[in-house]
């Protein structure tokens, strides 16, 4: 009996041993798969990708953009081109065969695995809940965005046209379309300027008498067809996987649209603007807060998703950097795409790190246009992000700027600097 007692202990404690010797090999067989998979990860090719997000498979709709692979030291970056515009994303994961890459402005991101030199995989909007979604290709060493070849340079859509967007349409809306051929030739940027802001950059190419141009931004994924026939343009708008309508477009070089400061106005002249709530830090602000006491102050209208509130977002971060110390003050309320605080706090920092925008941003917790339009009650309407207000020192609104012409106006952008700045050294000095 007693025999047995010390040979089953025997056996017990071997076991143990045994046991302990599996978990320390599958420990250590783990580690040596991570350590692995880390130092056998792919590496992104150095080089020109011609990127495609599919915007409908069934009808092999296609949007596409290029992009560079660089490297400083081991770190790749991601530059996003379109016509002027570079985006960089610095953002970027690599594990094994996958890549992933997070847009530096906003909550989009790409999710990918190597298939050769080449990326395949998807682009989410997280700003959306259903439909989010696009699968992404991108081909190493393809340099042109459409896939054509060249012809003999004819710059038939060179200059200014009068657009319409849905027309004979409830929804019908007037645009100007603004093109130029790159050095007289089939490669084509432009923009579109509406009342309410523009389509940033765009960029692409013509075919014979057709059009193709697209911006993808992180936010924006813009593509248009177009063809032109006895002097009038017929095409089709693309946004994203869940939006097309069509637009026409005739040359008319005096085509104008209405006052971006007329759009919005008071109901009552003499009324008042206020407004109280948290900044990032969660401290109420008000515009009564002794901080703008005897100063001019802009309001900024606006949401981390909006592109055209990033450029102009940008360009105010310049502005209060250049007229603080003269007294110069910008709030901006934030209409954001989720209702929680946390959320939108974090995609605003995100928006306020890579801008440097040092003036006060407060979270309103509230989304869309008629939100908006009920925290400022006294304005017959908001109809567009951004709206920005314009205060002088006893807070009484001067002027309101409904959208934003940003850079890839061009002309239209450098005199609407101008009459801001003008305005801005009228208010301090008054």
């Amino acid at each position: 009996m007693f025999s047995y007692q010390i040979k089953n202990k025997e056996l017990a404690t071997s076991l143990k041993f045994v046991a302990k010797v599996r978990v320390l090999k599958n420990a250590y067989l783990l580690i040596f798969i991570l350590l692995t998979s880390s130092m056998f990860s792919k590496k992104l090719k150095e080089g020109t990708y011609r990127g495609v997000l599919i915007l409908n498979e069934e009808n092999n709709i296609e949007l596409p953009f290029n992009f560079d692979i660089k490297y400083k030291g081991k770190k790749p970056t991601i530059i996003i081109k379109n016509a002027d515009e570079r985006i960089i994303v610095d953002e970027i994961i690599i594990k094994g065969d996958s890549v992933i890459f997070k847009m530096p402005v906003f909550d989009t991101e790409f999710k990918t695995v190597f298939v050769g030199d080449n990326l395949e995989g998807i682009w989410i909007n997280y700003y959306k809940t259903t439909n989010n979604k696009l699968k992404f290709k991108a081909v190493y060493g393809e340099t042109n965005r459409f896939a054509f070849v060249p012809g003999k340079a004819n710059p038939c859509f060179e200059g200014k046209w009068e657009t319409t967007f849905s027309p004979n349409t409830k929804d019908s809306s007037k645009a100007i379309g603004v093109f130029h051929h790159v050095e007289q030739t089939d490669y084509v940027t432009g923009t579109f300027l509406t009342e309410t802001g523009d389509y940033r950059y765009l960029e692409g190419m013509k075919s014979g008498n057709k059009l193709f141009l697209s911006c993808f931004d992180g936010s924006h994924a813009f593509l248009f067809t177009a063809e032109l026939v006895d002097g009038k343009i017929n095409g089709t708008f693309y946004s994203g996987a869940s939006w097309q309508e069509p637009w026409t477009a005739i040359q008319n070089p005096d085509f104008k649209l209405k006052s971006a400061d007329e759009i919005t106005f008071l109901k009552n002249k003499d009324a008042v603007i206020n407004f109280s709530f948290p900044d990032l830090n969660k401290k109420t602000v008000t515009l009564s807060d002794k901080k703008f006491a005897n100063k001019p102050v802009i309001i900024q209208v606006m949401g981390s998703w909006c592109p055209n509130c990033m450029d102009e977002s940008a360009y105010l971060a310049g502005v209060y950097k250049q007229y603080k110390n003269d007294g110069l003050e910008i709030i901006a309320l934030a209409f954001e795409k989720s209702s929680d605080f946390e959320v939108s706090k974090g995609r605003l920092l995100r928006l306020k790190k890579k801008l440097n925008m040092d003036y006060d941003i407060l979270v309103t917790q509230q989304t869309g246009k008629e939100k908006a339009g009920e925290v400022l009650s006294a304005l017959n309407k908001i109809s567009a992000f951004p709206t920005t207000l314009f205060l002088n020192k006893q807070h009484q609104v001067i002027k309101i700027h409904t959208g934003f012409s940003g850079p890839a106006t061009g002309n239209d952008y450098e005199v609407f600097k101008q009459n801001t700045e003008s305005l801005i050294k009228q208010l301090l000095k008054e």
